[in-house]
């Protein structure tokens, strides 16, 4: 027989609150920006890229 490994990483309480805050930031983040482009005919590459460098910011905190 061979060993089976889970290769997911358990989270203690502590970590999964973190985690689920960081999460809600960013969709808080994503709604609000979504809201704003929505209001608008035309959006810059530049605002995008903005947008996915403070998502990508908060993921990694």
């Amino acid at each position: 027989m061979t060993d089976q490994f889970s290769s997911t990483p358990t989270l203690d309480a502590d970590e999964a609150a973190d985690h689920n805050e960081v999460v809600a930031e960013a969709v808080s983040v994503i709604d609000g920006a979504l809201a704003k482009m929505m209001q608008r005919d035309l959006v810059s590459s530049g605002e995008v890229a903005d947008l996915l460098l403070d998502l990508r910011t908060l993921l990694t905190a």
